[in-house]
């Protein structure tokens, strides 16, 4: 595409014709503020934060939405503007709930930010009437107040356009407008999928994930609890973050420090159960792909996923892999295995996961996730910003800790693992062991390049032991509703599928720490998470499931063999169809 000439704030550039004059700008060094503005899914120019001056123009326009052209002379911190941008703050905050001392994103909230940078002094010059908000808590996983929302519409547009529930939008008309779910019910009684992909992207703190750090804090000074924290692979690639680390920074050592700090009795790796379920799951796939039986076979790792397919395709749900989480799994083995190897009774084991995700607290509460009789596999799950509080809250300092290693027995995870965390991670694991126990043979090329990537549909074919295996990787659940509907209808043909609900899988996930849109608009946080684990990956001394001696033990002492009677009663489970909507 050719290039324009313009000039900014009277300096000369060239940039691509077509470009956006928020772009353009950017190419040139220089940073125009938004508020509702997400690259790809929400360039509506609706917050005004945006505004800037065009010579021959008769009023501000909008950077996000306004294309440049050959000569255009454009003014971006005029008088004019700044008091615009200014304006727009301050009517903004005349209806916004203003108590950031008690805010969870105070700190990190973008509205905050831009009145720090505008220098908003008098917050209530607009001060008059506020519309009615409500709060929403019926959610498992997360909060809603409309109190602190600013309409930006970004939380919309997430879950319409890259995960395909579109179970909330715009309530009302004019001063009224609030976001809320169709026909004004609560997040519990439709058919969210428990993502937080709407947290990730919210500027404010109009939306939260339920804060469940109380509740470890009191297991923790409970004399007859046993303390058991396990983190996922995608948590030592995203809670560094918290504590000003670059993206993508691994902290492994720190963050086991940390946890352990906090006064937990073991601190072990869900890297473990990853590679836990790598081997029943490989197991069930072969037995699938020998028998014919409901082919393809999905994975069944995210739970944000697995409920998508309960209410959007619940006729698929045969097709689901009977297998646990690895959280599932672990929680499981805890609590059976575990508690018999220390003589405890099960009951008095309290296990504490930190996920990436905040679907994991909607799994964790599941029935059918109760491997114990009597009590469930997972006791409470953080989020890594819920982490992150709690160690800042006990006065860790993160940075300047040691590292710490996890705790025996199931502190060893394998690189497959690891790679858990990225999209085509699950895939690329099973195939390594797949490959080994079909052929016997040592697998040399570990490297599963071809599900690599953010793509949002990956497909490959790889010919083991003289069978053509055809798999796909997905993630977001936008594109798995694609995929799944060309699987039923005949235009796609797999074995395998590995879907995770959010867009570049669990280092994206709805847990992880919160970005700006600034960041998440110019830079592929999930690429760069991503690499940060294959990285890890490589240096690791085990890098196939198989290969884990602890798993061996396990399965040696305990289990007996995947997918037998034993690892079936206590790793798998199952799921049911879901209906979209509950009117109370």
């Amino acid at each position: 595409m050719a290039d324009v000439n313009i000039k900014i704030n009277g300096r000369d550039f060239a940039v691509p014709a077509g470009s956006t004059i928020l772009d353009a700008c950017r190419l040139c060094g220089i940073r125009i503020p938004t508020l509702c503005f997400m690259r790809e899914i929400n360039e509506i120019g609706a917050c005004r934060i945006c505004m800037v001056e065009v010579k021959g123009a008769r009023s501000l326009v909008a950077a996000c939405v306004f294309p440049v052209n050959e000569g255009m002379e454009i003014f971006t911190n005029t008088p004019k503007v700044i008091e615009s941008r200014k304006t727009t703050l301050k009517l903004i905050l005349s209806t916004h709930n203003k108590t950031c001392l008690q805010c969870v994103r105070s700190g990190s909230c973008e509205l905050q930010k831009l009145c720090q940078e505008y220098g908003i002094e008098n917050e209530d010059e607009f001060a008059g009437a506020v519309p009615n908000t409500h709060v929403d808590d019926t959610a498992v996983h997360m909060i809603r107040d409309n109190s602190k929302c600013v309409l930006c519409r970004r939380c919309v547009a997430v879950c319409d356009k890259n995960q395909g529930c579109a179970v909330i939008g715009p309530n009302n008309r004019g001063f009224d407008t609030e976001i809320g779910c169709n026909f004004n019910l609560d997040l519990a009684s439709v058919a969210c999928i428990s993502c937080g992909q709407c947290i990730n992207v919210c500027p404010t703190g109009a939306l939260h994930e339920r804060d469940d750090t109380q509740k470890v804090f009191d297991a923790i000074n409970d004399p007859e609890k046993i303390v058991l924290v396990q983190t996922a692979p995608s948590v030592r690639v995203g809670l560094g973050e918290e504590f000003g680390n670059p993206i993508g920074t691994i902290v492994t050592g720190k963050m086991v420090s940390a946890i352990r700090a906090l006064g937990v009795d073991k601190v072990f790796d869900t890297n473990f159960a990853a590679d836990l379920t790598i081997m029943e799951e490989a197991t069930e796939f072969i037995r699938r792909y020998t028998q014919k039986d409901n082919l393809p076979m999905f994975t069944s790792c995210s739970p944000g996923w697995i409920k998508f397919i309960e209410y959007y395709h619940p006729d698929m749900l045969p097709h689901l892999s009977s297998c646990k989480s690895p959280q599932g799994m672990f929680g499981a083995t805890a609590k059976t295995y575990y508690a018999q190897k220390i003589g405890v009774d099960p009951k008095n084991i309290y296990v504490v996961s930190v996920m990436p995700c905040s679907a994991k607290k909607f799994e964790a509460q599941r029935p059918e996730m109760s491997a114990a009789e009597g009590c469930p596999d997972i006791d409470v799950v953080l989020t890594v910003r819920e982490l992150a509080r709690m160690i800042r809250k006990a006065g860790i300092m993160f940075n300047e800790l040691p590292d710490g290693e996890f705790d025996a027995p199931f502190g060893l995870g394998s690189g497959a693992g690891t790679i858990f965390g990225a999209t085509g991670g699950v895939m690329e694991a099973a195939l390594r062991t797949a490959y080994e126990v079909l052929t016997g043979e040592e697998l040399k090329e570990l490297e599963f390049t071809d599900v690599r990537g953010t793509q949002g549909i990956k497909e490959a074919t790889y010919n083991i032991a003289g069978n053509e295996i055809k798999v796909a990787v997905c993630s977001g659940t936008a594109n798995a509703d694609k995929l799944v509907r060309m699987i039923k209808s005949g235009e796609k043909n797999y074995d395998f599928v590995e879907i995770m609900a959010c867009p570049g899988g669990c280092v994206n996930g709805g847990g992880q720490p919160i970005q700006p849109a600034y960041v998440r608009n110019n830079v592929d946080i999930r690429a760069v998470r991503a690499a940060a684990l294959y990285r890890d990956d490589e240096n690791l001394p085990v890098r196939k499931s198989h290969e884990n001696p602890d798993i061996k033990a396990v399965y040696a002492e305990f289990f007996g063999e995947p997918g037998g009677e034993k690892s079936e009663e206590i790793l798998h489970t199952h799921y049911t169809p879901r209906t979209r909507y509950t009117v109370k």
